[in-house]
């Protein structure tokens, strides 16, 4: 009988600790006052986290994340200088730069996506094929008009303008910029000795190149300037029903960029332990070849306990129902492995709350 009451006793207090567990939770959840989160960063993934931002607020109205898309140049020196909650950077940090945060640094490839080459030519459809070459020598200002005979003769049956290119290139230090001049610089010997790669480059003297800011700025350039092609995060040249290129990939493959083949992309790459992938020549025959992982930028050591927890529900938010509307806005999903390792390692943000993954 005193077991049985003991043993009663026990489940009362095991049920009352419960109880207690799991108000601290609800408690940690709720966060009390409103929490404000504020990240800028890359343009690429910009749209994705503003309608992910909205989404969580649905959810969790206590937490309003701000996101201003500035370009990763500005997102990484923003977060070194402790600036802002978060960053974004289409460009993994060097260790040098990670050296610089007394905090730690988290890199969290949350999304990744396709950079397109997009053109402005009315009366051509979508699908232009570009061979390597070409896409080099249109970039490197040695092929100069559109009926070019290199550009002819990969695009029978197309008439092709006898009109002037204009490239437009961003004019901010850019992840995007950094993406495309690393696969230019894999690919092309001269690419690489002329010009070689980073956020900003000197970029050619000959032929005609415009600059401008942001993927949002590139994009409307192009949209302005008949005969203009330049360099744009997929999502942003399918919400403004750009044409884009099809691209010679390693196989020898023409591709359209679209979520199946940035997925074959991403098969393709294994993320090392320090989840740091540059992708910069893919193999496969389906893989479209510039395809990139855009990083958040989180402080390891987070002193505000309660935007460590907020951070912790943002980036849950962002690979689980994130994650399903990424394809719709033109983002390439995660796959599930790599959302694990995610999940694993921002998980550490906070000791009050934990990430639950959903299923696919």
């Amino acid at each position: 009988m005193r077991l049985r009451q003991f043993g009663l006793v026990v489940c009362r207090m095991s049920f009352l600790a419960l109880l207690l567990m799991m108000a601290t939770v609800t408690t940690a959840c709720d966060l009390g006052e409103s929490v404000n989160l504020t990240g800028l960063g890359a343009s690429l993934p910009a749209p994705l986290y503003q309608n992910w931002a909205v989404g969580l607020n649905q959810l969790h109205p206590h937490i309003r994340v701000n996101y201003q898309s500035q370009g990763s140049g500005a997102g990484i020196e923003n977060f070194i200088r402790g600036n802002v909650d978060f960053a974004a950077s289409d460009l993994a940090m060097r260790d040098e730069e990670m050296a610089q945060v007394p905090q730690g640094v988290l890199l969290l490839p949350m999304t990744a996506g396709s950079i397109v080459l997009a053109y402005h030519l009315p009366g051509v459809p979508e699908g232009l094929k570009l061979s390597r070459e070409v896409y080099v020598g249109i970039l490197s200002g040695q092929i100069r008009r559109w009926n070019d005979p290199h550009i002819v003769a990969l695009n029978p049956g197309i008439n092709l303008p006898d009109q002037g290119i204009t490239v437009v290139h961003r004019a901010d230090g850019s992840g995007t910029t950094a993406v495309l001049t690393r696969h230019l610089s894999a690919i092309s010997p001269q690419w690489q000795e002329n010009f070689g790669e980073g956020t900003t480059i000197q970029w050619p003297t000959t032929g005609n190149f415009v600059g401008a800011k942001g993927n949002e700025g590139v994009t409307a350039r192009i949209q302005q300037i008949p005969g203009a092609i330049g360099y744009v995060e997929y999502s942003y040249a399918r919400s403004n029903q750009l044409a884009t290129a099809a691209l010679e990939n390693k196989a020898g493959n023409y591709v359209m960029a679209t979520p199946e083949s940035g997925a074959a992309t991403l098969a393709a790459v294994a993320l090392p332990e320090n989840l740091r992938a540059f992708i910069s020549d893919p193999e496969g025959k389906d893989a479209y070849p510039l395809v990139t992982y855009t990083w958040q930028l989180q402080y390891q050591h987070q002193p505000d306990a309660r935007k460590a927890v907020a951070l912790e529900m943002w980036i849950e938010y962002g690979l689980n129902a994130g994650q399903k509307v990424a394809a719709a806005l033109g983002y390439i999903p995660l796959p599930q492995a790599v959302r694990k390792r995610i999940a694993q390692v921002a998980d550490t943000l906070s000791d009050q709350y934990t990430i639950t993954l959903q299923d696919d």
